[in-house]
């Protein structure tokens, strides 16, 4: 099985080293394609206003940049289009990508290109410390993932559907299992905008989030991860809310 792995963070990111071991778990037959720099909140954005540089690092590990969709099209429509992959791996994030954070994840994107080509994809994520990286505890992905993963293979899920683990902070002996659960929602969620002042005295900006623990319904990633449990949840490409839709038919009478 030709597996492609990815990521938001980096080719130079921690994450990326662990999921590459996850890869290495499941076949011999792996290839790193990730993003030159960071692409933290990148989505499914992808580069058409100028072109993109592909850099080979060492024999089947290269560095695209751009985001993680360009990184996941290059390699299959580009560098692997003769053989294309049969999975495509997706992170391992630093920091979790869980109920509202799916929106704007380039890691969630990795996998979605992946899913959009027809390609079974998974992202991951580590949940720990959100501030610093170096205290994060990868082991939880790296022990438990590859196990996960071949389940999941098993078992099959339909085209059009990626699936979206989070691994719980703490070490591998610390997870309490795994669960398969829907996208949750933050209840307690602030963006802040932060300005501060370069050496000219001109202003610049940083955006950032300010997280409360929530109280999240079992069912959801949110609730699982903070069990202690791998939050396992499909989500699908397609945005239609099917109930809405209906009903707006049914009062506007609009077919």
């Amino acid at each position: 099985m030709r597996i492609l792995v990815t990521n938001d963070d980096g080719i130079h990111a921690p994450g990326l080293v662990v999921a590459e071991k996850i890869a290495r778990a499941l076949s011999d037959d792996v290839w790193v394609i990730a993003p030159e720099t960071e692409q933290s909140g990148a989505s499914h954005s992808l580069t058409l206003t100028m072109p993109l540089r592909l850099r080979q690092v060492s024999e089947r590990h290269y560095a695209v940049a751009g985001t993680p969709t360009d990184c996941v099209m290059m390699g299959c429509l580009h560098l692997l289009k003769d053989e294309p992959p049969e999975l495509i791996l997706s992170g391992v994030n630093w920091g979790s990508n869980m109920a509202d954070d799916v929106t704007y994840s380039g890691t969630i994107a990795g996998a979605m290109e992946g899913c959009a080509l027809g390609i079974k994809s998974v992202a991951m994520s580590q949940a720990g410390d959100e501030v610093m990286r170096e205290n994060i505890d990868w082991s939880p992905g790296e022990v438990h993932a590859p196990g996960v993963i071949r389940q999941l293979l098993d078992a099959g899920w339909p085209d059009g559907v990626l699936v979206n683990l989070n691994f719980p902070s703490g070490s591998a002996a610390d997870v309490k299992g795994w669960a398969l659960v829907s996208q949750g929602r933050y209840d307690l969620q602030s963006t802040e905008i932060e300005e501060r002042r370069d050496a000219r005295n001109r202003p610049y900006y940083w955006v950032g989030l300010r997280r409360r623990r929530a109280s999240p319904p079992v069912s959801t990633d949110l609730a699982a991860v903070y069990s202690g449990k791998i939050a396992v949840t499909p989500l699908h490409m397609n945005l239609t809310e099917g109930a809405v839709l209906k009903k707006l038919q049914e009062k506007l009478g609009w077919k």
